[in-house]
């Protein structure tokens, strides 16, 4: 697993070096779930299957950027599901954006994740990294330096409302008014990773994104986005679910399956659940 986190910090330090020089307009092409691909996301893709390349206990990988898992070593143990440029449409207005991993064994499901991270990009680059508890690195003098373990707090103060708003429930709607209406304070960004690095910062509160009417089943994918920010709520103390379970007892039927999902700490995940239990149908 080390040389995993290892080829994970060699990948952050040449993103973040493609981010500050690269071109961020768009390609021609189109990823899995029809999104127009920034030449910055292709690029950062090919940085990262290419390190990946070279580690022996990784077995196979699946990008957000590619169509179909890519085999890479026959004997390794380990399956990779990440998103090489979370948020790249960020980057022109030079807000914060990310990488995400899922680390799997067996094969790509909730149940066979074992580990997680993310990196941030923004004023400092930050790698936060999940096994049996969640710690923190910051990038200094071009090294990852320790800088501390993060836990959420039962109940947060922060409200980061995703999707598009005139497509939410009635109840959904009331919920997020009736959060704000408690005090709590909107950070939005429209990048899930800063938003849900700032919430695991500052001690707690609710990152939602839910199924719409146009999309039932959420817009964020389960491999790359949703199982690894899951899995890494829950060893910081938090939660995460689709609105009615654990986010990490969804099933997967195809690798670019998405879900609705809530994030965030217990008081806060715990009033979902008991608004989308009241609302069922």
């Amino acid at each position: 697993m080390t040389e995993i986190f290892d080829a994970i910090k060699k990948s952050a330090i040449d993103i973040k070096n493609l981010i500050e020089t690269g071109d961020t307009s768009k390609s021609s092409n189109e990823n899995s779930t029809g999104d127009t691909q920034l030449k910055l996301d292709i690029a950062s893709d090919e940085i990262i299957e290419a390190i990946f390349k070279n580690v022996s206990c990784i077995k196979a990988i699946v990008s957000e950027e590619q169509e179909k898992i890519v085999p890479l070593n026959e004997n390794g143990k380990y399956l990779i599901a990440y998103d090489p440029l979370d948020g790249s449409s960020l980057v022109d207005v030079n807000l914060s954006v990310g990488s995400i991993f899922g680390i799997y064994e067996k094969e790509f499901t909730a149940n066979n994740l074992v580990a997680a991270a993310y990196v941030v990009y923004g004023p400092r680059v930050e790698l936060v990294i999940a096994t049996e508890d969640v710690k923190m690195y910051r990038l200094i003098n071009n090294e990852f330096k320790f800088m501390q373990e993060l836990k959420l707090n039962e109940k947060g103060k922060l409200n980061a409302p995703g999707s598009t708003q005139n497509c939410w429930s009635s109840f959904h709607k009331q919920l997020i008014d009736d959060i704000f209406e408690d005090g709590y304070r909107l950070r939005y960004s429209g990048g899930m990773v800063p938003d849900l690095h700032q919430i695991l910062l500052k001690g707690g509160g609710l990152f939602s994104y839910p199924g719409t009417t146009d999309r039932p089943k959420g817009k964020l994918r389960q491999l790359f986005e949703v199982f690894p920010f899951a899995y890494i709520y829950e060893k910081a103390n938090g939660q995460a679910v689709d609105g009615f379970k654990r986010a990490l007892e969804v099933e997967t039927t195809h690798i670019h399956d998405t879900t609705p999902c809530f994030f965030g700490s217990n008081e806060e995940i715990n009033r979902v659940l008991k608004v989308y239990k009241e609302n069922a149908k």
